[in-house]
Parts: structure tokens; sequence; C-alpha cells
């Protein structure tokens, strides 16, 4: 059955800068800013929740949220092309401003978990905010728009150890879920009173069945990845979750191939999406795990003679605080270039300016001036490479499937990040110094980090592959103000919705 569009009215799209954008543009960050604080910052208190609740359970604690947001999204981006974008944005801050309260008020570990689970549906925050604006503004100006609400949250990295450690300080841990409640429930009550609904939503139903077997599946199989250390990759347990997660996987597959309204539809993801995809989990995996290499690397100490290490510790907030003003200048950038050109450019010139900051650090590993210098390129790239992924996915897809396709991308990003961050953690155990330790911490040779350090920059320049085939697809001049786009800023050639040519428009 075709989808039946709901077209805006004339005037509807906001097609410059204005007082009213910068205030959406505003909201929208401030949703993405929740997404970041409920997954993140119960970090900030561990110790204390790991003694609150007498469990050893840290990999539980610290992977739950993101793995829920994996089980959330399938779901929750469906019902946004369905429901509309605001209607479910204002629902998932409503999910992660209960889970906050549950979390604050858990009498047992099982409870807080499922306080967890419910924060998790902020993960969904991120990819509903970029088809929100794809559909109420201008493509051009929708572009910009995206690179700054994907990328302005992670200013909230340089400030929030510095806000929140006088909270805990006083308060104790309880603060952290108050404050993200509050927050929740604020960015709720600003969507709703300043953000316009989606004019463009798709007609059906929602594969409920599908959706869990999609997300229940990838939270499972994600789950295995980040746990498997701490738990045991052999053990009964992680060996049933991993059966379990791949059943469900498979089961969702056969679904898709047999239903009418599949959540995600394997037949009409076109060559674009799919090279688009490949891109987005090659380079996700290479900066997050560059990410997290530079803070086990700022915890070595010169003097150790590995020939490498940054200190003891107290340069990590400097290396973080540049990464994170990275991604947003990076984002910010991206989305302007990608109003002018379209986003396939920026998202190549993302993945070559990673790459090189990448190799680059098979210097900085013992160079802290060099470090930081990688550390901003590093953050710069995984800021372009989010808003332009983003961007173009969702440029090359129809209007009524936007909400689908941005989940997806989310979906992939964590992807790339949780497995290819665990291979390169795999690499330094592997190489590990017996009896040799900094911060209490054991570490590994000056080979495993370089060996490290070449995976992520392979990874990146892999993933410039599929995104040269995008950017020399690209037109030299972005399409008309309101024209549907294809991959790069293409016009797309203008076919009935819900048609397989909609879907293939701008095919590569």
């Amino acid at each position: 059955m075709k989808d039946t569009l709901e077209r805006p009215a004339p005037g509807a799209q906001e097609d410059r800068w204005s007082k009213r954008l910068i205030l959406w543009a505003a909201v929208l960050t401030l949703a993405n800013v929740l997404a970041d604080v409920a997954i993140g910052s119960p970090m900030m208190v561990l110790p204390q929740l790991l003694a609150h609740f007498d469990t050893d359970q840290t990999a539980w604690l610290n992977a739950s949220a993101m793995l829920a947001g994996a089980i959330w999204s399938p779901l929750l981006a469906k019902s946004s092309d369905i429901f509309g974008k605001r209607r479910v944005l204002i629902g998932t801050l409503l999910l992660a401003c209960a889970g906050a309260l549950v979390c604050l008020a858990a009498p047992n570990v099982w409870i807080f978990l499922v306080g967890r689970f419910l924060q998790g549906a902020a993960f969904a925050a991120i990819f509903i905010t970029v088809a929100l604006t794809r559909q109420i503004c201008t493509p051009g100006v929708a572009m910009a728009v995206v690179g700054l609400v994907t990328s302005g949250s992670s200013i909230v990295g340089v400030i929030e150890p510095y806000l929140m450690e006088p909270v805990i300080d006083v308060f104790g841990y309880r603060s952290v879920f108050i404050v993200a409640a509050l927050l929740a429930a604020a960015a709720a009550l600003s969507v709703r009173s300043f953000i316009p609904e989606s004019p463009i939503r798709s007609t059906g139903r929602i594969d409920v069945g599908g959706a869990f077997l999609l997300g229940g599946g990838l939270g499972a199989v994600l789950a295995y990845v980040s746990l498997g250390r701490d738990l045991g990759w052999l053990s009964w347990g992680m060996i049933a979750l991993l059966a379990a997660g791949a059943a469900a996987l498979a089961g969702w597959a056969f679904l898709a191939l047999r239903v009418d309204e599949p959540i995600i539809d394997i037949r009409a993801l076109s060559r674009p999406i799919l090279l688009t995809l490949l891109a987005l989990v090659l380079a996700a995996g290479s900066f997050r795990s560059m990410l997290q290499l530079t803070g086990i690397v700022a915890q070595v100490p010169p003097d150790l003679g590995l020939g490498y290490g940054l200190g003891d510790g107290e340069a990590v907030a400097t290396l973080l605080a540049t990464s994170n003003l990275g991604i947003v200048v990076g984002g910010t950038c991206a989305g302007w270039i990608a109003g002018r050109f379209g986003p396939a450019l920026p998202l190549l010139g993302g993945i070559a300016l990673g790459t090189a900051a990448t190799f680059a650090m098979l210097a900085g590993v013992s160079s802290l001036a060099l470090a930081i210098a990688c550390g901003a390129m590093v953050g710069m790239a995984a800021g372009a490479i989010g808003a332009s992924g983003y961007n173009l996915a969702t440029s090359i897809e129809a209007p009524e499937r936007q909400g689908t396709t941005a989940g997806l991308v989310s979906v992939v990003l964590a992807l790339g990040s949780v497995v290819f961050s665990f291979a390169g953690g795999e690499v330094l155990k592997a190489t590990l110094i017996p009896g040799t330790f900094a911060d209490g911490a054991p570490v590994s040779t000056a080979t495993g980090v370089y060996l490290y350090v070449v995976m992520a920059g392979v990874l990146f320049a892999l993933a410039a592959v599929p995104a040269i085939m995008l950017a020399r697809n690209r037109s030299a001049a972005p399409a008309a103000p309101g024209a549907p786009q294809g991959p790069g800023g293409t016009p797309a050639i203008d076919r009935q919705p819900g048609s397989t040519e909609s879907r293939e428009y701008g095919q590569v």
C-alpha cells in the first residue's frame, strides 16, 4: 500500500535564518543535550551506585541506557513517521523523565535498570530532531540546523564535569537523576511550546513485532559485545544472549521480507543509502575508538619508558574538552557547507580529516601538544561525519520515511562505536605488560598502542571509499529551496510518494 502524504501549507517551512529559527535550533539542541546527560551523567557517580545497590555489575550499569536506546530506536523512528515527529519527540522526552524518576527512587538494582531502560529512550531524541528539522525547514536551511542540533550538545561534554561535580558533592548521586528529570521535563515543555509539528506523515500501521525483534536483537548483540569482556565471552549467559540476539535479528529479517509494511523495508534500501551507512559504521568506529585511546594514553606517565604516554591523567580533561569543542565546530561547519554544496562533500572531508589526524597520533601518543591538536581534528571529523551522515541519508530518502532513516543512521553509528571500540580494547588487552601499571590499571606495549592507531586509521581510509563514490555523484549546485534532493544535494526525480522510483531517486 502506498503512503499518503500530508503536504505542508504554503509558508509552513522556514526558508531563512530568523529569531524563530534560532529558537527552534536552541530547543532541539536542548532535547539532544538530554540524550548526553541521560546516558553519560550516571557514569560520574558509578562508584556510589555500586555501593548503594551493593553490586559489582559495573558493565550493566554502564551500558544499560545505550542498549535500551538500540531497542527503542526502531519503534520510535517508525512511530515518528506515522504520528508526527514533534509528538513522538515529546513522548520520548517524557519517557526519559519518567526513567530518571524511577532511577531516583529505585530500591534495588533491578528497578534501577528498569529506569535506565526508560531513560534509554532519550537516544531517539537525536534522530527525531534531525527528521523534524528536515521537515520544518527548507533543505538548505535544514542541513545547517542539523549540523547545529547534532553537534551543539557536545558542548555539554566540556562543562558538565565542572557543573555536576559540586552538585554531586553536596547532594549525592541522586542529584544526577534529579537534573536529568528536570532537563527532560524542560525539553518536553519547550518542544511542546515552540516547535511546530512535522507537516509530512505516512499512513499505515507499525509492525510492533518486527520493531521489538529488531530492537531486541540489536540490543542483545550490542550487550554481548559491550559486556562480554567483564562477564566472560564463553559464559553460558553471554552465549545465550548472543544466540537470542542472532535469532531475533533472523526473525526480523524473515518478517521484513514478507510483511507489507515492515519496520525497516530492506527491499527499499537503495544503493546510496547502503553506501552512506557503510561509510558511517566504519567512520564512527574509528573516531570513537580514537577517543577511547586518548583517555587511556593520557593516564600513562612518559617516565615509564614505554615509548608513549601523556601524563598522570591531568591531561584527560583538556583532551576530552578539546575533542568536544571540535565536534561542535565540525558539525556546525559541515551543516553550513551541506546547505550550499550538499552533504556528501563534508562527509568526505570529515573522513579525510579524521584519517590524517588518526595517523598523526602515531606521534601524538607521546606528545601532549600534538595529541591535543589531533584530538581537536578527530573531534571536528566526528562532528562533520555525524551531521553529514544524517543530512545525506535523509536527503536520499522519501520525506515520509525520513524518521525511520534517521533512526537507522543512529543505530549504525552506535553499532560502529561499540564494535570497533571493543576491537581496539582487545588489541590493547592482547599486548598488556605484566606487572606494569599506570593509575592502578595495567598498560600495554607501544606496539599495541601503535597497532590500535593503525587499525583506526585503516577504518577511516576504508570509510573514504563509499564516501568518494557518493561525493563523485554530487551536483555542483544544491537543489532549489523546497525541492527534493538526491545524494550530495542533487535534485531528485519527481516520483509518486511511496513508489519504487521515489525510494531510488538520486541513485548512484
